[in-house]
């Protein structure tokens, strides 16, 4: 993964994924992203719409501003293509990690000391878009 891709991913502002609903059309979630390897993975305390679509159909797609501008003035924005896969368990460990990024570092989220195990959704990257010097 290339350094400016991975300092988008670490510093990122929420980010928007996109999996497919049963009948094709494309399902939008704000999600908090983190990277373990060359992955990006998020958590998630309850298996939603996003999780149900990426066990049936692998696809997804993630999209995030990045902080800056480009030499014609847009605002730089970063696109991951991607296969994800669903794990059960761990959603709390790694939302508590991301919450410090997210709410600040002396929030605990999920709060409580016994929150569900949820799922954590890592995805592999194929192919990334936008604007900025990723793209060439």
């Amino acid at each position: 993964m290339r350094d400016d891709v991975k300092a988008v991913l670490e510093s990122a502002p929420l980010v928007h994924l996109t999996t497919i609903d049963p009948d094709g059309r494309p399902q939008v979630s704000l999600v908090w992203v983190g990277l373990e390897g060359d992955q990006i993975v998020m958590g998630h305390l309850a298996e939603r719409r996003k999780v149900h679509n990426i066990r049936r159909d692998d696809r997804v797609a993630l999209s995030m501003l990045a902080g800056g501008r480009d030499q014609r003035g847009l605002e730089t924005y970063l696109v991951v293509h991607g296969r994800a896969c669903v794990e059960v368990g761990g959603a709390p460990v790694l939302l508590r990690q991301l919450a410090k990024k997210y709410l600040g570092p002396d929030v605990v989220f999920p709060p409580g000391d016994n929150p569900p195990e949820g799922y954590i959704t890592r995805v592999k990257i194929e192919r990334v878009t936008g604007i900025g010097p990723w793209v060439e």
